[in-house]
């Protein structure tokens, strides 16, 4: 896996958090092993994301917000019944 797949999965994980996303933003540090070319490529495609707005912190964090979307924008979810009927 190349570093800009592990930072890739890392904030998607992180924007995608259930805590994440009732608050509706995140925060995510820069680590050691995040290198600069791959760091600077995934906040260039987190900038040209509509419905994101990026603060860069003064401790080289970067903190993500977005709204709510809307009913007509949220996946619905198709959900199969736990309990099988019984076999007799």
């Amino acid at each position: 896996m190349s570093g800009i797949e592990r930072l890739g999965l890392r904030v998607s994980s992180m924007i995608n958090h259930p805590v994440a996303q009732i608050q509706r933003w995140v925060t995510i540090h820069r680590l050691d092993t995040d290198g600069e070319r791959e760091w600077e490529e995934v906040m260039g495609l987190l900038s040209e994301t509509d419905g994101i707005d990026m603060t860069f912190n003064d401790d080289e964090s970067v903190t993500l917000r977005w709204e709510a979307s809307s009913d007509e924008d949220r996946p619905v979810e198709a959900f199969e019944p736990l309990e099988e009927p019984a076999p007799f």
